[in-house]
Parts: C-alpha cells; structure tokens; sequence
C-alpha cells in the first residue's frame, strides 16, 4: 500500500547514520544544500532529542541492532551534553565539540527530550533515561506551566522569560500551539512508557487545553499564537500543525484511555475530567482532519499555510495561502490522513495520504546520492535552497511517517 519500510532503510537510514559523529559525539547538526557536511557547525539539543527517538522507535517496530547502537550513542551525548546540572533542564545549542553555545530554556525543546529519554527507556528499560525522563518533567510543570497553559522560554536558571527560538512567524507570542502540542505528545510518551497517574493527569490537562483554548470551532481549525491567557493573537492558519495534531491529538486520548483502563485500581487517581476530555477530544479531531483535506490538499500534496482567512471572511482583509510543499507537513499529512481513514473508514483519507507519497516519493526526495529530502518545494516543482539537515531538520517527521505506517499496518 506505502512503500513505507523500503523508504525507511533506503532513504532514510543511510543518510543519518551517515551523519554520526564519532569524533565528539551525537551526530553532525549541518549539511548544506550542495551536500557539504558542515563538521565544525553547532549542534542542536532539540535535533538530538527527535534523533533519540528516531532510532529507539526505529528499534522498537523494525529491530536492528545497529538502530538500537545509534540509540544509545544519542543518548549518551544527551546525557553528557544537553542537560544542565546546575539549574536543571537542557540547553537550546551547544557548539560541535559538545561545549554550551546557547543556555536558554524553550519549554518545547524540554517536551522534546523526554519523547526521546521516554521512547528510549521503552526500547531498553534504562532506568537511569526514565528518571532523566522525570527531572524534564518536572522542569515543565515548575517553571513552564501556569494557569493557562505552558510559557514559551526562559533564561539559564528559569528566573526570566525570554523569546521563544519556535515564535519566527513575525508574532511575538507568550503561548504557542506548537509548544502544547509537543508537551502533549512528550507526556503521551512517557505516559505511555511508565503509566504514573500524575504525568496521566498533566496529559489530560493539554487535551483540555487543547480543546478548550486552542481548537477554534467556528473555523473548526487550531489557533497558533496566543498571549499569557491563551487569548489568540494572529490569524493563522498552520496546515501541517492542524493535521499533525489530529492524530497526535487521537494518540494522547487514546492512551489516556487504554492506560488507565488496564489498571481499574488506579482509577481513584484521575479526575472525572480525564476520561471527559479524552472522550472530548476524539469528537473534534475528525472534523479538522476533513477541514484540512478540504482547504490544503490540492490533488497532489499539502499547502504550507493561510494567512488572513478569519479576516476575509468578516471583509476585512483578504487571505494568503502558502503553497509551498514544506518536507515536514507532507510526512505529518500522510499520518493524519491515514489516521482519518482509520477512524472514519472514508477512503478520500486514504486516496489522499496515496498521493502525497507519491509525492514525496517523486518529487520532495533529493535523489542525489548523499541526500535525503529537500526542505521544501513550490508549487511549480523547484527544490527549496535549504540545508538538508539543520538544527531542525531531522528523521522525527519523515521517519516517524514510515514508522507510524508500518506500525498501523499500511506498508506494501
């Protein structure tokens, strides 16, 4: 049906386990468009953290001794690297050599880690990555979490907020859906490894933000940048974030479920609300996922995103769409379609997901030897300049498209 598990060990894999660095550790952060390997180039945490979790689910749904072994070189650099033991939490960069080049602290490069430590404990039982796993959480929900929501960043010792690395869309944003998103998928992971009521409950409050604050029903679309009660403050409209988080969104509610209803003795722990809103949120992500296959999906492949749709409805602006094919929207398209069909049973979702493949097969994959994807392509068929690996550019989004394939059962 996807050629899913051959575009994984051909493609895929031996591009990034051609990036590892066994000099100074982790894997190299930089490779540019004409395919130089940028050695000396900083390295990012938050690459290193989806890398973590690309070759320890790589080794839970495909084996191979050889992901696991790249599992752990991440891990080891992480540990040794990335965490700061003096105030707590990870770093945003450091230099090649594995040295601090930026201290500040983004909630979601924290989320980050502990999908990857999470995934990584699930694959090995390393304790020692689940208690890592447990510091991170602990940092979100002290520094990061208030009231309303989860706050973008802060400085080295969580004293002061600063600008998140993840607000470049010209907004200057106090909130992000981006940032709930993957705190919401981070504690999926770890709920998922480890099944401890409180990160149970955490999970269920993002579900309730999510669908409380950040689902926007009248234009049945997520809300992207919002001030420091979650109030929203540009009229976006992120195609590949909308679809991403369906399934995302499906994923947490369900393991919600299923984890606490294996343990009928735990159900003292979770409030009545946990089950409402995993119930809550399977209502709505279907209906997203039809909104998206209705205003994004061209015939062939994603739009990247619309600017001024809520003001062009009211007359008071006209909207802008983006159209061009970003590398990470078109794998998290082929997921959340495939999640749509599965729990519609409409075979548009499916026809859809076929064709954005095809795609990505055909005209987003870089056949030069050496290379992976490009980062984005127009409309009219011409590769984006982009570096093809950079801090964030990694194997989370295309990787994790061949992953959730095989898994759920659609590779040929």
């Amino acid at each position: 049906m996807f050629n899913a598990k051959n575009h994984l060990e051909n493609v895929i894999l031996p591009y990034w386990n051609s990036m590892k660095d066994t000099e100074n550790g982790g894997f190299y952060g930089f490779k540019t468009y004409e395919l130089e390997t940028l050695k000396d180039n900083e390295k990012g945490c938050i690459l290193h953290s989806r890398i973590l979790w690309f070759y320890s689910n790589t080794y839970l749904t495909i084996g191979g001794e050889d992901n696991l072994a790249n599992a752990t070189h991440t891990y080891e650099f992480i540990k040794k690297y990335c965490f700061d033991n003096v105030y707590g939490g990870i770093y945003w960069m450091l230099n090649a050599d594995g040295s601090v080049k930026d201290p500040i602290k983004n909630a979601y490069n924290q989320a980050f880690c502990i999908y990857g430590l999470a995934s990584y404990y699930r694959a090995t039982k390393n304790q020692d990555a689940l208690a890592l796993a447990y510091r991170l959480f602990e940092c979100l929900e002290t520094y990061c979490k208030d009231d309303f929501g989860y706050k973008e960043a802060f400085t080295q010792d969580w004293k002061a907020p600063v600008e998140s690395a993840i607000c470049d869309q010209g907004v200057v944003a106090e909130k992000t859906m981006n940032t709930l998103l993957h705190v919401l998928e981070a504690y999926t992971e770890l709920f998922l490894a480890d099944a401890h009521p409180v990160v149970g409950e955490a999970l269920a409050k993002t579900l309730e933000i999510a669908a409380h604050k950040v689902y926007n029903p009248e234009f049945v679309r997520l809300e992207t940048f919002f001030d420091s009660k979650m109030g929203s403050l540009a009229d976006i409209h992120s195609y590949g974030h909308d679809i991403e988080a369906t399934w995302l969104l499906d994923r947490g509610a369900t393991v919600l479920e299923e984890v606490i209803s294996k343990d009928s003795g735990k159900h003292a722990y979770y409030s009545k609300e946990a089950f409402e809103i995993a119930k809550e949120t399977l209502s709505y992500t279907p209906l997203v996922a039809k909104r998206i296959l209705e205003v994004a999906f061209d015939g062939e492949a994603l739009n990247n995103e619309s600017r001024g749709e809520i003001a062009e409805s009211k007359g008071q602006g006209k909207e802008h769409i983006d159209t061009d094919r970003i590398w990470w929207v078109q794998a998290e398209a082929v997921v959340g379609f495939v999640n749509a069909y599965q729990v519609t049973k409409d075979e548009k979702y499916l026809e859809a997901a076929k064709k954005i493949f095809s795609y990505i097969e055909n005209v987003l994959t870089d056949k030069r030897p050496g290379s992976e994807w490009f980062w984005a392509v127009s409309k009219d068929g011409k590769p984006d300049t982009h570096g093809i690996t950079e801090p964030w550019k990694c194997p989370y989004h295309n990787g994790r498209m061949c992953l959730e394939l095989i898994s759920r059962g659609f590779d040929k």
